[in-house]
């Protein structure tokens, strides 16, 4: 199938936006000057993440645009993660000089998946020849099932109690905006994906490798925010081996199952 020229185009401008905020936010202290120690620290970790995120964004824009049907798939959870990452530096970040450059990022990424993920399905098949969605499916709702247990662990005993969860103070946030967007967007994406590809449907074996790439991505930024964190002995630093253990885990069953689901070759029309 033919694939939109224009994926060069909208993702040149979206890496390059990305860039500018993640080296800004990375090495001017003036970005973050306004957010507690680890708030910040969790913001130069999802930096780190953006701009490997960069990387397989443009790669994966490459390779779509020679023709790899794969590649497509890959591009788009690059692209959910990017809307995912900038939704929150919208919403939970001081107001900095970069903010038009976030909301930028957030609506040229949410409309670059938009309107283009028509024309990635078109191009896609359904059938991947001897590969089973299974152990995909089953590491996407594990994965959903693992983060709900950990943000509602956190948050029912701070509701049922009246108290504010410490990652919420330590962060100094009235709510936060991650586990909004994941308790009522992404955990449940992930479980109706898993669900709907071990039942064959087409929009679950569709989604399934996207949400993997998402999936490796926004653990990847996760590890780096520890890392940052630790290193910069900002509160919460002593909490983060069990979590980095856990996300580690998770970061690497993503990257087993998508590269499994992703092996087989682009099939071709005969």
């Amino acid at each position: 199938m033919p694939v939109p020229r224009t994926i060069a185009r909208w993702s040149g401008a979206i890496a390059v936006l990305v860039l500018v905020s993640s080296i800004a936010g990375l090495v001017d202290p003036r970005v973050y000057g306004r957010e507690t120690a680890n708030w910040a620290a969790q913001a130069k970790g999802q930096d780190l993440g953006n701009l490997l995120a960069v990387v397989v964004l443009v790669v994966a824009a490459a390779g779509y645009r020679r023709g790899s049907q794969r590649a497509g798939l890959v591009w788009l959870g690059a692209l959910l993660y990017l809307v995912y990452a900038f939704v929150v530096y919208a919403v939970g970040v001081h107001l900095n000089y970069l903010f038009l450059v976030y909301v930028a990022v957030l609506g040229l990424s949410a409309w670059c998946l938009i309107f283009h993920v028509s024309a990635v399905r078109r191009g896609w098949f359904p059938t991947r020849q001897g590969v089973s969605p299974n152990f995909s499916a089953w590491v996407l709702i594990a994965t959903g099932f693992l983060f709900a247990a950990l943000w509602l662990g956190e948050l029912v005993p701070a509701l049922l109690t009246g108290t504010v969860p410490a990652s919420l103070a330590e962060a100094g946030l009235w709510v936060n905006p991650i586990h909004v967007i994941d308790l009522s967007m992404v955990l449940p994406a992930f479980v109706l994906t898993g669900v709907a590809a071990l039942t064959g449907r087409d929009l679950g074996l569709f989604w399934l490798a996207p949400w993997l790439v998402f999936s490796a991505l926004m653990g990847a930024s996760i590890l780096a925010a520890m890392g940052v964190i630790a290193s910069s002995g900002a509160s919460g630093a002593s909490g983060t081996v069990p979590a980095t253990v856990v996300v580690s885990v998770v970061v690497f069953a993503s990257l087993a199952a998508g590269w499994r689901y992703l092996g087989a070759p682009d099939p071709q029309r005969g």
